[in-house]
């Protein structure tokens, strides 16, 4: 493995292990901070969605275009982009509602009245969901810091800061259910592997057959999966802890300190 790949493996491992910041979270604080929560999911999603369209996908693009041509690169990289989406968007569906990671959990939710063989089957499940989840996130995550090391750090700290949520969703009914703060982290540190174990699946699978063309693909689909994740996770997530406004001055945030940090290594 060498430096570069190195490098955007560790990337991956802290966006992936940053629900054990959730899980914390969960233990050290009596209530969400709604607001920082909203603006910082709202953050997240600017950075995911102006670096997927304006970096990512125009990436992918010159890529695609250099090693097939300019109609067939074209076509064959928003076929990528869209692809992205779809499997991301069958994950989604394949997961439960009731465990599914997009699904707002807040701190003061207590899980008073529900039986604790529930609360343990809410929290395990929910962490095989965002387990589930998170794999094409490592994947995206790995790829996009080792094609383009200028822009990973501010996709580590988007994905990131949406991980923290997914922390909380497991660890409040663990521990309410077993009464163990070490089992509940446990178990919301777990859930977050899936993302640097899908980059290494990631990287032993395609490195031996990687060109130009299988490059592109992925990349085109890399930004297909983090507007995705945008729009359908980041966004509706931060609207529910806030108010409206705070989300989209996220957003916009997010898009401009993307902006500035891409015109710096120019």
């Amino acid at each position: 493995m060498d430096k570069n790949t190195l490098i955007a493996f560790i990337f991956t491992l802290i966006a992936g292990l940053s629900t054990g910041i959730g899980s914390c979270i969960a233990f050290l604080a009596k209530n969400t901070n709604k607001k920082f929560l909203s603006v910082s999911l709202g953050f997240s999603a600017g950075v995911m969605v102006y670096v997927s369209m304006i970096e990512i996908f125009n990436s992918a693009r010159e890529t695609l275009t250099a090693a097939l041509g300019e109609k067939p690169g074209s076509w064959a990289t928003v076929l990528a982009f869209f692809g992205g989406i779809l499997v991301i968007a069958i994950i989604d569906k394949l997961i439960p509602s009731e465990e599914n990671p997009h699904e707002v959990k807040c701190l003061e939710e207590e899980n008073e009245g529900i039986p604790q063989g529930k609360l343990m089957r809410m929290g395990l499940l929910t962490a095989i969901a965002i387990g589930v989840h998170n794999f094409p996130e490592g994947l995206a995550t790995f790829v996009s810091a080792l094609q383009e090391p200028s822009i990973a750090i501010p996709i580590v700290v988007a994905i990131a800061i949406h991980n923290i949520p997914e922390g909380i969703a497991v660890s409040v009914p663990i521990y309410h259910a077993t009464g163990s703060k070490i089992k509940a982290f446990r178990y919301s540190f777990l859930s977050g592997l899936a993302e640097p174990i899908g980059a290494l699946i990631g990287w032993i699978i395609l490195m031996p057959v990687m060109n130009d063309t299988i490059y592109g693909i992925i990349f085109a689909g890399v930004a297909g999966i983090m507007v995705f994740i945008s729009f359908d996770e980041l966004l509706p997530s931060a609207r529910e802890y806030g108010e409206h406004h705070l989300s989209i001055y996220g957003l916009i945030s997010g898009m401009a300190v993307m902006a500035i940090s891409l015109l710096l290594f120019i």
